[in-house]
């Protein structure tokens, strides 16, 4: 990663130096940093560049909460075909949790964007393999283990091979939240490959990975239709979106400081419209609401500058990172608690008062459960192949 613009290079004080002995540089002086106005050597940046953040923590944790808050929220419209007229207490209730969330996945993509480009930068190309790895292997687990429950229990509505060789290509159900991973592995790549080419490196191999997923739906589709075989959809790959999402959040996130307490309350209001706009369309235009709509990018500018350098009670924050740290096996698991657990229990003929409470005890349910699997195996030293 380029030196930082903001700390001045080492120069010589121009004393004579002993015969023999060649001149040490000194130490780079203080210099002022360009938004804060304050000292600080590059010692102390490199350190603050490199401080764990609480925020982001908690941040990593109320995503992997909404996601599932989502999943809980849809169970409820999808348990009524999505029409009012079958079930308005269940129809309403799950749209309302749905569109609470829609800010999640675009926060995934700030959060990747600011870890590449800002908390923690690869050094070489193996750095980024092994970033690119840590979350693809969990990926390869979970389809393998998603299409043997549902093999097992006679969900699949393809044979099972068939839903194999797609799932190399793209999500199938019944994994159907591990779209965003297609998305997301090719994103955090195609950041670190810049950066280390604009930091004078050569990855050849990530490069000539991302190559791969870019000329892959078009080698897919002519393998297709020289053969006649019905080729499956190449999901790998990332969306404009995407990549403004992770480089805005990249910016926001690394702000030296956040929105000023007396302040960070006004965005709650705005958290509060975005979610009533999400609703409106969700039920009104089209479901679902594309992440990459106007509404979704306000709702998640909202969460982001709130929760952003937000002061976590120092007690807190040991078990803050270790729930974070689970986040991700918690979102691998949690869809195998929504069907087992939540779905059956969801019936169209709900009350709105009945739909409410089952569904805080479903996202309790589904929260805990999904955390404490993760947390399990984590102990058992598993979170390299289960997230």
């Amino acid at each position: 990663m380029p030196s930082n613009p903001a700390s001045a290079s080492a120069t010589a004080d121009g004393r004579p130096t002993a015969p023999g002995v060649a001149a040490q540089p000194l130490p780079a002086p203080a210099a002022e940093h360009p938004t804060t106005g304050t000292v600080a050597t590059p010692r102390a940046e490199d350190a603050a560049r490199r401080e764990h953040r609480a925020d982001v923590d908690l941040m990593r944790l109320v995503c992997s909460c909404a996601v599932m808050l989502g999943h809980v929220g849809a169970t409820f419209v999808h348990a009524v075909d999505r029409q009012e007229a079958n079930g308005s207490g269940a129809y309403w209730v799950g749209h309302l949790a749905d569109s609470a969330n829609e800010f999640a996945v675009p926060m995934y993509f700030a959060l990747a964007g600011w870890a590449v480009l800002v908390g923690a930068p690869p050094k070489d190309g193996p750095t980024a393999w092994r970033r690119v790895t840590r979350n693809g292997l969990p990926l390869l687990v979970w389809t393998v283990l998603y299409l043997a429950w549902a093999w097992l229990r006679g969900r699949n509505e393809e044979p099972m091979t068939d839903l194999a060789v797609a799932s190399a290509f793209g999500s199938v159900r019944p994994a159907y939240h591990l779209w965003f991973m297609y998305t997301y592995l090719p994103l955090i790549a195609v950041l670190a490959f810049a950066l280390l080419v604009w930091a004078g490196r050569r990855p050849w191999g990530l490069g000539a990975a991302l190559l791969a997923v870019a000329v892959a739906p078009s080698v897919v589709g002519t393998v297709g239709e020289l053969t006649g075989w019905e080729t499956p959809p190449v999901k790998w790959g990332f969306g404009t979106y995407s990549l403004v999402y992770a480089v805005v959040g990249a910016l926001l996130f690394a702000l030296p400081r956040g929105v000023p307490a007396r302040y960070r309350w006004l965005l709650v209001p705005g958290f509060l419209a975005t979610w009533a706009a999400c609703l409106w369309y969700n039920t009104q235009v089209h479901y679902v609401i594309a992440n990459a709509h106007l509404f979704v990018a306000l709702m998640t500018g909202c969460v982001l500058l709130f929760v952003c350098r937000i002061r976590v009670p120092e007690r807190w924050r040991p078990r803050l990172a270790k729930l974070a740290g689970a986040a991700l096996g918690a979102y691998m698991v949690h869809v195998l608690v929504v069907e087992e657990l939540v779905r059956p229990l969801v019936r169209p003929d709900l009350g709105a008062g009945a739909a409410g409470l089952l569904l805080v005890g479903s996202l309790a349910a589904t929260v805990v459960l999904s955390y404490a699997a993760s947390l399990l195996w984590g102990r058992l030293r598993l979170r390299r192949w289960l997230g």
